[in-house]
Formats: C-alpha cells, sequence, structure tokens
C-alpha cells in the first residue's frame, strides 16, 4: 500500500474524513498543497473497498472488519497472497482489500470469532487436490483462515509463514524423525518442505484454513453480468428472464 494511503486509512480511524477538506487532510498527514494527490489516494481507498462513504454522504470512514447486522454480509480482511508451491510470496499483513460474505456462506459457528479470520488469495496449484469443505486450493481461489494459538494438527492444511513468506499447505508431523513436513496435495509434482523441530524459531503457523470461495469459471449468462455491473437486485426472475 501507497505510504500516503497508510497515513489516511490511519487518520480515518480516528477523523470522520467526510468533514474534512482535502488540504486539511494533506496538512494532517504532512502533505500540505497537494490536494488532487489526497484526492486520488482517496479514491484509491474507496477503490478498494477500505475507506466507505455513508449512504447520506456524511460519514467517510475505514471498512469494519465482522458482521454488518443490517446487510447480513460479513467483511473480512485480504491480506494479500499466499503460495500454493514453494514458499515465495510475502505477506506482510497490510490489508488490501475486503472479501463480503454472507453468514450462511461461512456459517453460524463463525459467528463469534470473526475478528480472528482473514484471507488470502491463492497463488499457484500446489493444493489444487486439497479437500477443504470439499473443495480445492486453485490458483486465484479465496482462502480464509483462522488465526489460532493451538498447535496444527496433523492433516490439517495451514497459512505458514517462513522467513517472511506466506505459503498454504498440508500439516504432518513426523515424530520419529522429529520434523515437520509441509505436503502439497497436487495434480502435480511438488516436493515438501521439511523444517526440523529445532528450527521452530524461523517457523510459524500464521492460521488454519477453514474455507475456500471458488474464483467462478465463467458467468453463466449476461443477465448475471448485467446484475453486477448495474447493481440491480438479484431475483429468481432477474436471473431467468433471459433463458
Amino acid at each position: 500500500m501507497h505510504p500516503i494511503q497508510q497515513k489516511i486509512l490511519a487518520l480515518s480511524k480516528s477523523q470522520n474524513l467526510a468533514g474534512l477538506s482535502l488540504r486539511k487532510i494533506g496538512e494532517l498527514i504532512g502533505e500540505p498543497n497537494s490536494p488532487q494527490k489526497i484526492k486520488h489516494h482517496i479514491d484509491k481507498l474507496k477503490e478498494k473497498g477500505l475507506l466507505n462513504v455513508s449512504d447520506d454522504g456524511k460519514k467517510l470512514q475505514p471498512e469494519k472488519i465482522g458482521l454488518d447486522k443490517n446487510t447480513n454480509l460479513i467483511s473480512l480482511p485480504i491480506l494479500g497472497s499466499a503460495n500454493c508451491g514453494d514458499a515465495r510470496t510475502y505477506a506482510d499483513g497490510d490489508i488490501e482489500g475486503y472479501l463480503k460474505i454472507s453468514l450462511k456462506i461461512l456459517g453460524e459457528k463463525f459467528k463469534n470469532r470473526l475478528n480472528n479470520l482473514f484471507v488470502l488469495r491463492a497463488s499457484g496449484n500446489s493444493m489444487n487436490r486439497a479437500n477443504v469443505n470439499g473443495k480445492t486450493i486453485d490458483d486465484g481461489d479465496f482462502v480464509i483462515a483462522e488465526k489460532t494459538s493451538a498447535p496444527p494438527q496433523n492433516g490439517e492444511y495451514i497459512v505458514s509463514i517462513i522467513e517472511g513468506l506466506a505459503n498454504i499447505k498440508k500439516f504432518l508431523f513426523d515424530a520419529k524423525n522429529k520434523h515437520i513436513i509441509l505436503a502439497s496435495e497436487s495434480s502435480m509434482n511438488f516436493p515438501p518442505l521439511y523444517i526440523h523441530e529445532l528450527d521452530y524459531a524461523d517457523y510459524f503457523v500464521g492460521g488454519k484454513v477453514v474455507d475456500v470461495i471458488k474464483q467462478p469459471e465463467e458467468f453463466p449468462d449476461s443477465s448475471i453480468r448485467e446484475v453486477l455491473k448495474y447493481g440491480k437486485p438479484i431475483t429468481k426472475a432477474s436471473v431467468k428472464e433471459k433463458k
């Protein structure tokens, strides 16, 4: 995220930006006399879903993590990508945007644990034969993970951080040889990662994978595209009308 966007987002947590001029926002974040630059970065934050304008236009504040009781939609922070191959993709914890899903998709059991959930985009195909609630993990899918302090169990899918690099693997512990195996489940040949128990200091479990939101292969017909493009209400009739 651009440093100016970081400053604007930090300011939005303590002040309603809608009540400030662009010039004033610039002064408060150390960017005086640059109103157009401030407008550009505010627009970018809006595009990412990191800043939201209220319906009456009187508030410009950061998106809130958790459940919106008015819409029954959950906003979960997207923290970047995790490599489903070799551990190459860096995860720095900056929020890139929010994944919005209905509570029924996620499940009521997570209703009181929403603050522990985060999202990563899968990069690569080394987990395309995984089985997370009956779903594989393919390139581009959204992977929902839960922060946990409990040690992972054999067979669980985890987000692991090794030397600052994030990856999604299946966790196995080889007690006889005293090392962790981070295994791929893929249609291609990806060798496992092996970590000795003495190297735990360089190994960190970022979370346990709890669900996968699959990317659509394609939109089934033009009516769905029009609903998404123009924001029309989604009804059974709107889906069937062009069949």
